[in-house]
């Protein structure tokens, strides 16, 4: 199997574990305050993080990789989680899903610009063409005009996808495990102490559902998903992997089927099939791979 293939499939484990985080949100936000999801799902994951690195007796990272690891925080720690969870008070899961479509894109701009990755021509005008597909589907969805919410998952795609890329280039350096680990243990005062402010009682009757996709927050797409996800990345490049984020708007509209019966239509299958193709397509176009910038 080639690297770039392996990769690819690596990175998507990543994904179908991220493509439930919008649909389990849904129902983690009829019980608990959006605010209190984001901060404290990141503390029960930095507490495991902390219990991964010690167990492995990681080293201190260098000032410049503490740098890094500060940008990875502010995007999928803080800005990403907190972004969405306030979408998903009043939004559709499926609906963003699909705007969460140009995250690819944004990730490959991210890599170009701080990373120096080289798509060809090729690679460009499928990303392109693919975050083009989603963005006519989120049109079409939403009757014409764009919602309050989709300007929210706006701000948080673009802070995912610099963080992806930065993320993605620190995996060439440290294992991709104790890169979210790192992340997240820098993030972890911060979360506790807002957790703490945002925690109320009536917390505590929440029923097993609401329990269980908070555990699903925290452990899977606060934690175990960028083990893959930053792995794959790693592997196979920023610019390459990232469009397997192409696929999550997908995955994300059968797991919001599944879990709060949000319907699956024939618009839905026509525009995954489409961007399933240009996936297909930009995997076999040429990507040269930047230096890893320390």
């Amino acid at each position: 199997m080639k690297t770039e293939t392996r990769g690819m499939l690596i990175g998507f484990i990543g994904i179908f574990i991220f493509s439930l985080t919008l649909p389990v949100t849904k129902i983690a936000v009829q019980s608990f305050n959006p605010y209190f999801i984001a901060f404290a799902r990141a503390v029960l994951a930095g507490l495991l993080a902390a219990i991964y690195l010690f167990s492995i007796k990681a080293k201190l990272p260098s000032v410049r990789e503490l740098r890094q690891f500060v940008i990875v925080a502010i995007g999928v720690v803080f800005i990403f989680p907190l972004f969405i969870n306030l979408a998903m008070t009043e939004g559709e899961a499926s609906h963003a899903g699909v705007i969460l479509g140009i995250m690819p894109l944004a990730t490959v701009i991210a890599g170009v610009l701080l990373f120096k990755e080289r798509p060809s021509l090729g690679f460009w005008v499928s990303a392109l063409v693919g975050c083009s597909l989603v963005v006519i589907y989120a049109f079409i969805n939403s009757q014409g005009g764009i919602q309050y919410t989709d300007f929210l998952l706006l701000i948080a795609c673009l802070a995912n996808g610099i963080s992806y890329a930065v993320g993605g280039n620190l995996s060439r350096i440290i294992n991709a495990k104790e890169v979210i680990s790192w992340a997240l243990v820098i993030a972890l005062p911060i979360n506790a102490l807002f957790s703490m402010l945002t925690f109320e009682p009536s917390y505590l009757q929440a029923d097993l559902m609401a329990w269980s996709s908070f555990l699903y927050l925290s452990i899977f797409s606060m934690f175990i998903g960028f083990f893959f996800w930053y792995g794959g990345m790693a592997i196979g490049g920023i610019a390459r992997v990232s469009q397997v984020q192409l696929l999550q708007p997908f995955c994300t509209l059968l797991a919001s089927a599944i879990l709060v019966s949000e319907p699956i239509t024939s618009i839905n299958i026509i525009f995954a099939s489409l961007v399933i193709a240009t996936v297909m397509i930009g995997r076999k176009m040429l990507v040269r791979r930047g230096s890893i910038v320390k």
